[in-house]
């Protein structure tokens, strides 16, 4: 049996799906739309016991998912949603111990993603341009303990990156196409680079790029994700969906093609 311990990071989940993400802190009291609950009362409960808020709303005690840490993140831009970060992941061969480049942190809800997927012996280097950005992912990342696998940095990626022989390259940026010449001096020969956009124009600019720069095995594509209402006599689909996010964009480098001395 496992027990909630102060400083652990729970999800409290109300019976009308409400979720509610915070760290154990002795002393501290969670306020909800139902009530307010003791931390204190919490610390020494089973994972997956039954609490009840001073009004006596019941609630579940659970360890969150990275899918819960990732959709609770405070943001101020788009993110990249589970259902691509996920595909990435595995696409790009991303686990324990890669050293990845991100372009565009953003509110670093993707920068999650790759420091649960390159932890506790990899690094993930992301790169944004915005001070504003990198100041929220820095929060969030403190906030789940991430920040000890990323090194964030403030800069212009046209200037090119600090690290060689990565693992693997993940864009998240208007232009990706700009910037290919620099993501090859990154990526270690036959690496993986991925890239989101979010227009169709940008996969046709992405794909010219990434042919010019000798990038082989791509792919393109988009990832639906529909959800059903969970009652077992009436189940259908969900009346609502968020039925584009993002193109996804992917390819490995080659050895550039040798060419004759000439004579």
């Amino acid at each position: 049996m496992t027990l909630a311990k102060e400083q652990d990071l729970v999800l409290l989940l109300g019976k009308d799906g409400k979720r509610f993400i915070f760290r154990l802190s002795p002393g501290d009291e969670l306020h909800t739309h139902r009530g307010f609950i003791r931390h204190s009362d919490i610390v020494g409960q089973p994972l997956g016991a039954q609490v009840t808020s001073h009004l006596d709303y019941p609630f579940y005690l659970l360890r969150p998912s990275i899918h819960d840490l990732i959709m609770s993140s405070k943001r101020e831009s788009q993110i990249i949603y589970p259902k691509e970060s996920g595909y990435v992941l595995l696409k790009m061969n991303i686990v324990a111990g890669s050293r990845v480049i991100e372009v565009g942190a953003g509110s670093g809800a993707m920068t999650i993603a790759l420091a649960q997927g390159v932890m506790p012996t990899g690094r993930v280097y992301s790169y944004d341009r915005r001070d504003d950005m990198l100041g929220l992912a820095t929060k969030n990342l403190s906030r789940l303990d991430l920040l000890e696998y990323v090194d964030l940095n403030h800069r212009d990626v046209a200037e090119g990156f600090d690290e060689t022989e990565v693992d693997a390259l993940f864009m998240d940026v208007r232009e990706p196409h700009l910037y290919i010449a620099q993501v090859r001096e990154a990526l270690a020969g036959g690496g993986f680079f991925g890239a989101l956009v979010p227009t169709t124009n940008q996969v046709s600019a992405l794909l010219d790029a990434l042919i010019g720069e000798r990038f082989v095995d791509l792919e393109a594509c988009e990832i639906l994700l529909r959800h059903y209402k969970t009652v077992p006599a009436r189940l259908r689909p969900e009346d609502r969906m968020v039925a584009h996010t993002g193109y996804l964009v992917f390819a490995r480098p080659v050895a550039p093609e040798q060419r004759p001395e000439a004579e």
